[in-house]
């Protein structure tokens, strides 16, 4: 398997439905702006959207990829079948209960999930009435991550990577909808943005289902039962899910928190939209290939190639994610501006959304390290020592948010910066945790070329830095209104294609990468199988 093309493949796939994301979350912003119909859809959308990126972006398939793959090549295609029709059927007896009783109890779950919305009656039962129309696609994505896993362990990565687009694609036309009926900052936009939610969770399901047709892969829904498998699936599932969800899980905690603050919760889910644009291409891409590349090599016993893989991975990952890095915390405002501030997305935003979306960016390199690490932990069957990090990383960063959310408020800061301060920790407390582990039991040894590499890669990231802050300078006020929208549009392609015109020179430059390099990221194979 050519590994970088397979990360071609789903970071190209990804990045095609950010930019469908993007174009979604620029007419959002423009009819529900940062007030009360857009923080409640928002919570609608948190909970159902954490499953998505839980089972449907890497953390589900940490368990199951590994199990599935063991039959697949130990005992063979239909033993690997049944044990994936057995999964199904456990999945979807559990999650049609949790979606019973969430819909059922929804007023109350509210409470855990946005408490701050109680101080506006109008704003929660709002909250309430989107989330029991989203809470169907809970259902939906576990099929959908379930259906990718078994697609990705016979390398087959573009319908698991395209789902994405199906929902960016759905929601952009329920905004358009509202837009032309004229709804703006109101209820009924939010509830056709919801609706919009539930038709895409058919729709990706109904895509799955024809990739594994066309690929002669048949799953047959049967009656659950607790087979030795099962149990074995749960035991490894459970912890991969909180380990591989951890990024997730500690933006919810935000959301909880952020609810106590008016219009904090749209901040930071814009802000979120934008630095996980890196994030998904890379780190998903390299958690999604990864994950199947490195248990295969264990299984050979080919333990050089699994050191090769997972420098290269982390070479892949430092190439694209500190240049990205470094260019959301140098340039946010005019970032934002350019993208969001119109219509309903006012002035008084932008400067909220771009401080959070600054400092999650110096978290970005932390959240793609832990995608990059926890394969090795997933592929030797090890869910139990991602979950004790990620538990510790959870704890403080739920912790952090409350402490500095109040102390920031207390402060007149702007009390949601405390949030997002606590989430870029609690990022690098777990991925130091999961690196120190590995590098103690001689699972990851950084080689020459990775240690040449790293500061030349920083170097090159710091000089497109400059080059940004200084054109974003020389641009000044071409980002905001009352700047027509085609110059703020080429304002932005000035500002994007100088940095990375910027990156490109200075990382030939400094060696970081020469073209006999760069023709081995696009066509190297892996190393040849060891000894079985």
């Amino acid at each position: 398997m050519k590994l970088y093309r397979s990360f071609a493949t789903v970071g190209g796939l990804t990045l095609l439905s950010r930019v469908f994301g993007f174009l979604r979350d620029i007419l959002i912003a423009a009819i529900l702006g940062s007030g009360a119909v857009a923080d409640a859809f928002f919570v609608a959308f948190r909970f159902p959207n954490l499953f998505r990126r839980l089972f449907g972006e890497g953390a589900f398939n940490a368990a199951f990829v590994p199990l599935f793959a063991k039959r697949l090549e130990g005992e063979g295609r239909e033993v690997a079948r049944q044990f994936a029709e057995e999964a199904m059927a456990g999945l979807v007896f559990i999650l049609l209960i949790l979606t019973i009783i969430a819909e059922i109890t929804m007023p109350f779950l509210m409470y855990g999930l946005a408490p701050g919305f109680s101080a506006n009656p109008e704003k929660f039962d709002l909250a309430v009435l989107l989330t029991r129309i989203t809470m169907p696609y809970l259902l939906c994505m576990s099929l959908v991550a379930l259906m990718s896993g078994v697609l990705n362990s016979f390398g087959k990565f573009v319908e698991s990577s395209s789902v994405s687009i199906v929902l960016n694609g759905v929601m952009m036309i329920a905004t358009l909808i509202g837009m032309a009926l004229g709804y703006q900052n109101e209820p009924m936009a939010g509830v056709i943005q919801a609706w919009g939610v539930f038709v895409a969770g058919i729709l990706q399901l109904a895509l799955l289902m024809d990739g594994l047709r066309r690929n002669n892969i048949w799953l047959k829904l049967r009656w659950p039962r607790m087979s030795e498998g099962m149990r074995r699936l749960i035991r490894l599932g459970i912890p991969g899910v909180i380990a591989g969800g951890v990024t997730q899980i500690n933006i919810v905690i935000g959301t909880v928190i952020a609810s106590m603050q008016n219009g904090a919760v749209s901040y930071l889910y814009y802000a979120d939209r934008l630095y996980e644009l890196p994030l998904a291409i890379v780190g998903i891409a390299i958690g999604v290939v990864l994950l199947p590349d490195v248990a295969r090599h264990l299984r050979a016993e080919n333990h050089e190639a699994v050191m090769d893989s997972q420098n290269r991975s982390l070479e892949f990952a430092a190439l694209l994610t500190l240049p990205a890095a470094v260019a959301l915390a140098v340039v946010p405002t005019p970032i934002v501006a350019a993208l969001f501030e119109r219509g309903a997305f006012t002035a008084t935003d932008t400067p909220a959304t771009a401080w959070a979306l600054g400092i999650f960016a110096i978290g970005l390199p932390s959240f793609v390290l832990i995608k990059v690490f926890s394969p090795a932990y997933f592929a030797r069957e090890d869910t139990r020592t991602p979950m004790v990090y990620a538990t510790i990383s959870l704890t403080a960063n739920t912790i952090g948010s409350i402490a500095l959310f109040f102390l920031f408020r207390s402060y007149g800061w702007m009390p949601h910066l405390g949030i997002a301060v606590a989430t870029t920790l609690g990022g690098y407390l777990n991925a130091g945790l999961l690196y120190a582990t590995l590098a103690k039991n001689g699972h990851f040894v950084a080689d020459t070329r990775l240690k040449r590499n790293l500061p030349r890669i920083l170097l090159a990231s710091a000089i497109m830095g400059a080059v940004l802050w200084l054109i974003a300078d020389f641009l000044g006020s071409k980002f905001e209104p009352p700047t027509p929208e085609l110059e703020r549009a080429l304002a932005l392609t000035v500002l994007v294609g100088a940095g990375f015109l910027a990156y490109a020179v200075a990382v030939f430059a400094t060696g970081a990468l020469d073209g006999k390099q760069l023709k081995r990221f696009l066509t190297r194979r892996t190393p040849p199988p060891g000894p079985t």
